[in-house]
């Protein structure tokens, strides 16, 4: 019975020694940005029967079964994988989770998973985690189409990479040409050709003659050498209604209610070039009534091209990118990988785990798809870790070991005495 004590005391102290390794483990990671916290458990050990269990019989009822333990051992290190608080950094590279999954990290040809989205850029531009892991996802094609269903790989993101330029095909007017003006009207704006030089366009709205509602338009850039080329070899009219709004357009597709596309006679973006009037009544729309002169182009699909100054991850792990001509482009998306048994991933340290047979094989997609959550980009997730719960574990840890020493301690007194009987 003594020699039992002292097994079953040996394997407590042992336990318990593991126990608080576990805690001193969590407290040490308490500003781990992305630590998860783990927690040892613990089963009993295989019992030696002393008696067994007896089936009544007639005149003496049945006994139940008597069994000793033989102690205690950690049946596992459990990992808490919930999500810990998330803190806004501003900074671009940091990406928290909000909800399940892991980012998906390839170091040197072996692929990991981690919750710790502190990344930052390396000298090529790769979006790497703070050993040198590149992150994965998917990068964007030509037109900022990324196809998800591709293998994943690493994520670049050139800073001060350049955006082509486009060349305008569409000019959007609006505003207002002062009802009764006897003077013509002009606005002017920049094109742009294919190679992104600005190109001046003016647009000239001349009232009719005698007064009425029919406004003559032309257009004309410069020409080289001097003077300007028209864009109408015939010039268009634009006609008023009663209401001031826009009714008809002439060379022109579409009707009041749908708008008006007007195509030019003579490009000089090098593509072909049309204006659009706005439906009629609704916002932005050419109008004529009293008032001032507002006429002018509200938007055009032009650009100079330019170069990559801002970037951010939105909820889905997309990469968005803002360049000097004002445009915005994907860049590529950042990969999430959910598991059926998160619990069964083995951990390899640096925050970094790996998948198992427990843990079934990665389900890698998109962020806000099947079992994984979204992103927040500029955010870490801090350690789960919940401090005072570990302070009152290391208690009952301390506690359990010193009440196993004590145990052993006894047993030792007690064979003593039998030692020493005379």
């Amino acid at each position: 019975m003594t020699v039992r004590s002292l097994a079953a005391a040996d394997s407590g102290i042992q336990a318990a020694q593991t126990q608080l390794d576990v805690i001193g483990n969590n407290i040490a990671n308490v500003d781990t940005d992305g630590y998860k916290q783990t927690t040892a458990e613990f089963s009993d050990l295989l019992n030696q029967q002393l008696t067994p269990a007896g089936a009544p019989v007639p005149g003496l009822a049945s006994t139940n079964p008597s069994a000793v333990g033989s102690g205690v051992a950690v049946s596992q290190i459990a990992t808490n994988f919930g999500e810990g608080a998330i803190i806004q950094t501003g900074v671009p590279t940091d990406v928290a989770i909000e909800g399940n999954g892991f980012f998906v990290v390839s170091t040197a040809g072996q692929v990991s998973y981690t919750r710790a989205g502190n990344f930052h850029l390396d000298a090529n531009g790769t979006l790497a985690t703070a050993d040198g892991g590149e992150v994965q996802g998917w990068m964007a094609q030509p037109g900022g189409a990324i196809n998800t269903t591709a293998p994943t790989t690493a994520l670049s993101i050139d800073l001060g990479g350049t955006v082509a330029p486009v060349p305008t095909g569409t000019v959007a007017l609006g505003g207002n040409i002062p009802a009764g003006s006897t003077s013509p009207v002009t606005t002017t704006f920049s094109a742009y050709d294919q190679l992104g030089n600005p190109v001046p366009v003016t647009l000239t709205f001349t009232p009719p003659t005698g007064g009425g509602t029919a406004w003559t338009l032309q257009g004309t850039v410069p020409k080289a050498g001097g003077g300007t080329t028209d864009l109408w070899a015939t010039p268009p009219t634009v006609t008023f209604g009663a209401n001031g709004q826009v009714s008809a357009v002439s060379g022109s597709t579409g009707s009041a209610t749908t708008g008006f596309t007007l195509p030019v006679g003579t490009s000089p973006t090098g593509v072909p070039l049309s204006f659009t009037f706005p439906p009629a009544g609704t916002s932005g729309a050419v109008t004529q009534i009293a008032g001032t002169q507002t006429i002018a182009y509200s938007t055009q699909n032009g650009s100079p091209g330019g170069t990559l100054e801002s970037w951010s991850v939105g909820p889905s792990g997309l990469i968005t990118g803002t360049f000097s001509d004002g445009r915005s482009s994907s860049l590529g998306q950042i990969a999430l990988a959910g598991f059926n048994n998160p619990g069964g991933l083995v951990s390899t340290g640096n925050l970094s785990y790996q998948a198992s047979a427990s843990s079934g094989q990665a389900q890698v997609g998109p962020a806000g798809t099947g079992t994984v959550g979204t992103l927040e980009g500029g955010a870490l997730e801090q350690s789960n870790v919940n401090l005072a719960g570990e302070l009152t574990d290391l208690v009952s840890a301390q506690t359990a070991y010193q009440a196993d020493t004590k145990v052993v301690s006894t047993t030792d007194q007690v064979l003593q005495s039998l030692v020493n009987m005379p």
